[in-house]
């Protein structure tokens, strides 16, 4: 008969709040951990007899138990709290915009990410869809829930999940990067050289190192914290009462900016940040907390982006609404997207992305001549994408591929320091005392990896993984 321990650890403070259960039968052991209140994550080892499994199973235990986890009942904890958007989305007055292309997603979308090599788009089913510029799927990501967000760090993607984790997209499958405290009703993330910014439902704020752990937390100055936006400097948090900048480090205030409204999404260029207003309008604000130009749309703003340094500045409303301004603040268009309201968006190449309540990802042609045609009401035929009827979607995994030879890639291994397992570089030309980011749920004491590529933080002081991940036997 198959042997079962459940364990949780729940702390007041809300910086942990996760399982792990052992289940022993035969000569097999399986252990599920994650965040309590999801379906968490399982990894089965087979033994050569009972009495080993039994063993390793005892051991594991006892670590988790010299960690603080102790004996619960599964279902008597309640998972973490989420808030979604929702928008009461209704159909543009405005003539409709050029869109190029269109990709149902197949639920409400929050996640958009475009680069040079692509488009990505997450939807509240926990879906995220890779597509070329010319709109041709690629791949497919599952994550356990709801995409919040999709951010770039350097050489890193990231997706904020509604389970209160955020992955790790750079590799071949999705690695667990952070886990965020289960007390945090999330709202928004942003990520800079490895330090990720939260904001959260009742209006605060945090920031949180590459080790997963809180450099910081307060409680903001309102309430609704859908704005965050980090750079080398500061957090940038927009909330019911306005736009306030903490240092990214300490966690001290710089400057706060009351505002007429509340702020329902946030964008940020070198110099400046742009706050997408309950009052019609996207306000600009200097890093140094100067207020600048004023925005003004018809409706309420629910997303707001720019062209690079500002040069144009965009928005979408409640009403379907798309918007295109100069940077001095004159309107340059207003155009229907056919397709839903805009939940995010983003500039690239001529062309402004969305995503919207509808599910899609909608590419709009942003150039003069494109724009004066629909204003005339000249579009093109889009291309209707359907999302693909059978593709295999990448779940996040903790399985590590084994390699023989670090051949090609740096070699990293696990040490428990402090009751915590730390990730340090042992190839060499490294610092050796440095800590390295990597993902949380593969980490194994005294395990040695071979990763693709590490890097240097801007910052210094610490190292990231990036790439594929192999098991050193």
């Amino acid at each position: 008969m198959p042997q079962t321990t459940y364990l949780e650890l729940s702390e007041e403070s809300g910086s942990a709040h996760k399982f792990y259960e052992v289940v022993v039968d035969g000569n097999q052991m399986s252990v599920r951990y994650g965040r309590i209140g999801d379906a968490g994550q399982t990894k089965t080892t087979t033994y050569a007899d009972s009495t080993k499994a039994l063993a390793d199973a005892a051991k594991k235990i006892g670590e988790k138990v010299r960690k603080g986890y102790a004996p619960a009942v599964p279902g008597q904890r309640a998972p973490r709290s989420v808030t979604r958007r929702v928008i009461v989305s209704q159909r543009s007055t405005a003539k409709t915009a050029p869109v190029l292309w269109k990709y149902r997603s197949g639920a409400p979308a929050f996640g958009i990410f475009i680069d040079d090599d692509g488009c990505m788009v997450g939807n509240e089913s926990g879906t995220i869809t890779v597509l070329r510029h010319d709109a041709t799927v690629e791949r497919q990501f599952q994550l356990p829930d709801g995409v919040k967000c999709i951010v770039a760090d350097d050489a890193w993607i990231y997706a904020g999940c509604d389970d209160g984790n955020v992955y790790d997209l750079s590799g071949k499958v999705p690695r667990l990067a952070y886990a965020i405290a289960p007390d945090i009703d999330i709202y928004w993330l942003d990520i800079h050289d490895g330090i990720l910014g939260v904001s959260d439902a009742k209006g605060g704020v945090c920031s949180i190192d590459h080790e997963d752990e809180f450099l910081w937390r307060r409680q903001g100055r309102g309430q609704s914290g859908w704005m965050v936006r980090c750079d080398a400097t500061a957090v940038y948090h927009g909330h019911s009462q306005g736009v306030t900048s903490y240092d990214w480090r300490t966690g001290d205030e710089r400057w706060h900016r009351g505002t007429n409204g509340a702020v329902l999404f946030g964008w940020q260029e070198r110099d400046k940040v742009y706050a997408g207003m309950s009052s019609n309008s996207v306000l600009e604000f200097g890093k140094d907390g100067r207020p600048g130009v004023t925005y003004r749309c018809d409706d309420t703003v629910f997303s707001n982006a720019t062209a690079p340094d500002g040069r144009y500045v965009f928005a979408g409303d409640h009403r379907s609404s798309v918007y295109c301004f100069a940077a001095d603040g004159q309107r340059l268009w207003k155009l229907g997207t056919g397709c839903g309201s805009a939940y995010s968006m983003q500039y690239h190449d001529e062309k402004l992305y969305i995503v919207t309540t509808d599910g899609s990802l909608a590419c709009i042609d942003a150039s003069e001549e494109a724009v004066r045609a629909a204003e005339q009401g000249v579009v093109p035929e889009f291309v209707d994408v359907k999302a693909p009827a059978r593709m295999d979607r990448v779940a996040p995994s903790t399985t590590v591929e084994v390699a023989t030879d670090a051949a090609g890639g740096v070699v990293v291994e696990c040490v428990e320091e402090g009751g915590r397992l730390r990730i340090r570089v042992v190839s060499p030309g490294y610092h050796q005392d440095w800590q390295v980011q990597f993902p949380k749920g593969i980490r194994e004491p005294n395990a040695r990896y071979v990763v693709t590529e590490v890097r240097e933080a801007t910052r210094g002081g610490f190292y990231r993984a990036r790439g594929d991940i192999r098991r050193l036997v």
